[in-house]
């Protein structure tokens, strides 16, 4: 009944936890992606030093936060392309 007064339908749990696992998909899939794409282009893969260089850490660090904005960028468009 909250439909009447302007509010959303009552979602059922089932159909919350269907929306709670694609959500988890989603943020798997991008942090697969994610990973893939930063690991190939600054990470040396014959692995000479346990832990990563300067030039590696600073690499990883500019990729991600290009990715996080790309993603943030592409979202902001298709959500106004929905809207309007």
């Amino acid at each position: 009944m909250s439909f009447l007064f302007g509010g959303r339908p009552q979602i059922s749990s089932e159909q919350k936890i269907a929306q709670a696992e694609a959500e988890i998909d989603m943020v798997s899939d991008m942090y697969s992606r994610l990973v893939k794409s930063c690991s190939a282009k600054c990470v040396d893969n014959a692995y000479r030093e346990p832990d990563l260089n300067k030039g590696e850490s600073v690499c990883l660090d500019r990729c991600v936060a290009k990715f996080f904005e790309v993603n943030v960028k592409v979202s902001e468009k298709m959500q106004g392309e929905a809207n309007g």
